[in-house]
């Protein structure tokens, strides 16, 4: 089976159904992956890395498929992060990708190189 990156870029303070709407597919498109046995890695990018805070939250609607999900979780961007002040919750930063003027973001070219194949959501 080939290699997915699932990358969240949606915007949780949205609070529309479209957002929540992407991350929990995102979340099942990484639960179905891994219970066929597929590598995966879930990112969480952009104004995306706001999400794990409201995911790790017990009454949070995805909150249980986010914990089936925890060890596809490679990290948020690091440079996101700050620039959308979010919370890293425990997470990895990710700066494999070192943007001129920031501390560095997720890197879709070692993706490539690595042989995922992208998924954004």
């Amino acid at each position: 089976m080939s290699k997915t990156a699932i990358v969240v870029l949606s915007e949780p303070k949205a609070g529309s159904d479209e957002a929540l709407g992407r991350v929990f597919n995102a979340l099942a498109a990484a639960y179905d992956f891994k219970q066929a046995n597929g590598e995966v890695k879930v990112i969480f990018q952009g104004a995306g890395t706001r999400w794990p805070e409201e995911l790790q939250k017990e009454k949070h609607p995805a909150n249980d498929l986010y914990k089936a999900v925890e060890d596809t979780i490679e990290g948020i961007s690091c440079a996101c992060a700050e620039v959308f002040e979010a919370n890293p919750s425990g997470l990895d930063l990710i700066a494999d990708n070192p943007l001129p003027g920031s501390s560095g973001l997720s890197s879709f070219a070692k993706l490539h190189s690595e042989g995922y194949n992208v998924l954004t959501f």
